[in-house]
């Protein structure tokens, strides 16, 4: 899939850091991957605004006033709206060694020291952006999926409830039912098969 997402399929980055220059440091990293880019100078910012959208990936910068960035990425994953939000933490080069493996225990799917190479960082941040994409297709499928059966069943429904009936049943109508179910089926099979 091409970083030109189609508009269903846009996938906001939340990018968390308290300075300034960081963020517009990230933005002109990412800017070229076409994707809504929200900042959030804090840890509690971030939480707000991972209760309003959905967010492909948070950057999550690991030293921060108050709410550092451990224990904002612990807030993140003990919610059900937001714990399979991917994280890549962020930190300058006069971290504590056991930062990496801080950032990893409270759930990060990676973690880059600063300063950091711009085309790796954007290559990993596509790589969640298309693991979004991907997953949304999904949702859009088995939504699909789940419509189609309910048809099913209701078709189902209506053929039992001819059967039923004490008068002689009305066959091409049934017909027409049965149809339509297979139909459906060759429908539900071809789409699995995409």
């Amino acid at each position: 899939m091409s970083t030109e997402a189609t508009t269903a399929d846009r996938a906001s980055i939340l990018l968390v850091d308290d300075m300034e220059d960081n963020l517009v440091a990230l933005e002109a990293v990412l800017g070229s991957l076409n994707e809504p880019l929200v900042r959030a100078r804090s840890g509690e910012e971030a939480m707000k605004a991972l209760l309003r959208q959905k967010f492909a990936v948070v950057l999550l910068d690991v030293r921060m006033p108050g709410m550092d960035g451990f224990e904002t990425a612990s807030n993140i994953k003990r919610l059900d709206q937001t714990k399979d939000v991917p994280i890549i933490f962020l930190t300058g080069t006069e971290a504590d060694s056991g930062y990496a493996f801080r950032g990893y225990a409270t759930g990060a799917a990676d973690f880059l020291t600063k300063p950091f190479d711009p085309w790796v960082l954007r290559a990993k941040v596509n790589v969640f952006l298309d693991l979004h994409r991907k997953n949304r297709q999904l949702e859009r499928m088995l939504a699909r999926e789940q419509e189609q059966l309910g048809e099913l069943a209701e078709r189902l429904s209506t053929i039992e409830t001819e059967l039923g009936r004490s008068g002689p049943a009305d066959v091409p109508e049934l017909r027409t039912q049965l149809t339509r179910m297979e139909e459906l089926l060759t429908d539900l099979r071809r789409g699995r098969c995409v």
